[in-house]
This record gives structure tokens, sequence and C-alpha cells, in this order.
């Protein structure tokens, strides 16, 4: 979880008076001990006893947002440490709503890029919370920072070409949960985790809401055996902001919450694989929040530049290019889809690049000759060796009359 609270505007959430008037208990579960028996050898005979340890023992705090906080534990059962989300607010209806929502979202995304959810319950202090995989690693946000200030151990860990496979770690886990219904709405660097070995996890899916979700006009809970997780008692009004500024579409910044679609995570996307190609957030000059929240609207960023950083060298033009696309101020303009941003990112991958500009043409001159080379290895051979001797006869023929 990151430090940084997502902005909610003063009237982002509407609780129906019908259903704040509904007293939420919460009742502390009993301290909640190990299921599995103790194992212990006597001489060459095991004995086993009953389980009697605390389950879960905390070993200190790993994050702080505006809806709980998240801490690092160890599970007695199945002998792992864990991360253990936990809501703060308790007698907030409308925090409690978005923790069971982000739970049950959790929940149902079953993907390898995504952080799955092990357990819930309430604990000794009557709070909820819910128990998933401890992520090791670094976040983006953390890797980026380093690059920026010159790690060469980060440098030589993320060339370019490392960078693009790890977006499209990030880029398979959302065409799943678009696929699934779901939008993120708060894509950013600190809500991406990379692994020692590279593996990529998107978390932290306390904003995201099912797709075309429409709140019930009666404002009343939804039955329990609808299995909604969608929290039709909490409603959000058009015109609130929800999400954190540096990462919003041009859409979400202006508070249409109810036109939100997967392009709008496409936006944020783009946003965080500039950042990661370029070390710098493209509204990095700008701090106050209103100023942010208009800049979204209109700042484009030069990605076309080939100065390179003290760190790194210029950004290939054609990634330039691909993020210039998903940052189309205009949703009909940028990736439609997260499955056309794969498409678009894998032709890079695969050298078929897109003639944008002189560098592009360059580029693409210089990989249609290799393919050549690989398609026609007889003919270029022999072609090569004609155009090669016809060039050492001109430079013999230079030689024998310059003496």
């Amino acid at each position: 979880m990151s430090d940084s609270i997502p902005v909610v505007g003063p009237n982002d959430t509407h609780v129906n008076p019908a259903a704040a008037s509904q007293q939420v208990t919460i009742g502390a579960e009993p301290r909640r001990s190990t299921v599995l028996p103790r194992l212990q050898w006597n001489g060459q005979v095991p004995t086993a006893t009953p389980g009697s340890r605390m389950r879960f023992e905390e070993i200190g705090p790993l994050g702080r947002g505006g809806m709980g906080e998240v801490v690092l534990a160890r599970d007695h059962d199945i002998e792992r440490t864990v991360a253990i989300k936990r809501l703060t607010g308790q007698d907030d209806l409308g925090l409690l709503m978005r923790f069971v929502d982000e739970i049950r979202i959790v929940g149902a995304l079953e993907h390898p890029n995504i952080v799955p959810v092990h357990d819930v319950g309430v604990d000794e202090a009557g709070r909820y919370y819910f128990v998933m995989k401890h992520l090791r690693g670094e976040s983006l946000e953390g890797i980026i920072n380093r690059m920026k200030a010159g790690d060469v151990a980060a440098h030589q860990r993320f060339p370019f070409h490392v960078r693009v496979q790890i977006f499209l770690g990030v880029l398979n886990a959302m065409a799943y949960a678009h696929q699934q219904g779901f939008l993120h709405r708060d894509l950013k660097p600190a809500n991406i985790m990379i692994g020692p070995y590279g593996e990529v996890t998107v978390m932290d899916w306390g904003l995201a809401r099912h797709v075309g979700a429409a709140p019930d006009p009666s404002g009343a809970p939804s039955s329990p055996d609808t299995g909604s997780r969608t929290g039709t008692a909490l409603q959000t009004h058009a015109g609130a902001v929800m999400g954190t500024p540096l990462y919003m579409s041009p859409e979400q910044a202006r508070g249409e919450i109810d036109k939100l679609d997967v392009r709008s995570d496409c936006y944020s996307l783009a946003v965080v694989f500039h950042e990661f190609l370029y070390l710098t957030n493209y509204l990095a000059d700008v701090s106050a929040i209103p100023d942010i929240l208009k800049a979204v609207q209109t700042r484009v960023p030069d990605v076309f530049t080939m100065k390179s950083t003290p760190h790194q060298g210029a950004v290939p033009a054609e990634l330039g290019w691909y993020v210039l696309k998903g940052l189309e101020k205009d949703p009909a303009k940028r990736f439609q889809t997260i499955a056309e941003m794969i498409e678009g990112l894998q032709k890079t991958i695969d050298g078929r690049v897109d003639v944008k500009c002189q560098r592009t043409f360059t580029k693409r001159m210089l990989q249609e000759a290799v393919h050549r080379v690989d398609a026609h290895p007889v003919a270029i051979i022999l072609v090569s060796g004609v155009v090669l001797s016809f060039i050492l006869a001109g430079l013999v023929n230079s030689f024998l009359t310059f003496f």
C-alpha cells in the first residue's frame, strides 16, 4: 500500500439515509488460535498437541492509506509470512462498503499478476481485515526513484527492453480484470510490485468498481443472495474526483465517474509507462491539486526528445509514439482496450516499427534489411559478395592509379 492517499472530492460519496440508519455492529472474534497441531518428538516417538498459539503474529507495518493499514504478520498454521490489511475507520459505513468491495473484487480476480486473498476476519479490537500474499520485492515507484537518482544496479537490471516486458505483465493483469468487468481507477507505480525474479503484481484495488455498475436508486443494501460486488448502498456522485491526480485520465479528473470505462485505465497505464521510460511524471512540475487536475486536461509530454539523461540513453522513438497514443485526451483517439495496448507493445518487441518520424523510418529500413537477410540468406550472400567484389576492385584500381 502506498503512503499517498487518493483524492476524494467533498461530495465523493453519498450514503442513503435508510442504509446509514442501519447500525453496523462489529463484534470482536474470539482469539484466533492455530488449528493444526504442534508436532514434537519425544525420543523416537512423535507427539501432537492441539494448536493453541495465536495464528497471526504481527511483525511490523508495511503501509497506510486512506482506508486502512497493512501489516506484516506470521501465519503460525501455515508457517509463512503474510500481509494483513485492516480497516481503520470502522464507524464509517462508506469506508466499510469500499473495504468489503475490495475484498470481493480481489477475491474474484484469480490471476498470477494480481495479489490473492487468503482469508478474512475480525480481530480482537473489532477491526475487519483480510489476509493477502506477502509480496517480496519493490514497488515500481521505488524502482523509478532509484533509477532517477542514478542507481547503477537499477539501470543495469531495467534496460528499456526489460521495462517493456514488465509493463506487458501489468497489461496482462489489467486485461484479465477488464475481461471480468472491473476497472481499477487508481493505477500508479506505487500500486505495482516487482519481485526479485521479475514477478509483476498489480495491487490496491480499493477504488475498483464494476464496469457499468449502477447504484440501486433506493440506496438499499444489496441482498446477500445476489453476490453483488458493487456496494449498492454506496453511491458515487458525478463530479466527485477519485483516484491519484497525477495518474488520472482527463475524464476522471473532471469527475465524470459515470462515464469511466476501460479507456480511463488505459490512460493511467500510459502515464505509468511514460514515467517508467522517462523517469519523471509528465506533470512533475505541477504541485497544487487544482492545477494538476487542470493540467491533465491539456498537458502533452515531450516524448520526442533525443536528449539522454546522465543515467540512460534516449528512449526508443517507437515507445515514445506508443505512449503518446495512450495519452490522447480524447478517449476515442487513445487505445480502446488493453488488448490493443498489448498488440501495440508486442509489435515493438517483434521489431515491427510503424513509421512515424525519421527515427522510426530509419529503424524500419534496418529491420526490413535484417528480415530480408533471414528470409533470403543465399540470395543476400551472393548479392553482398558481388557488391563487395566491385568495391574491392575499385579500391585496388584506385591504389594502382595512385602509384
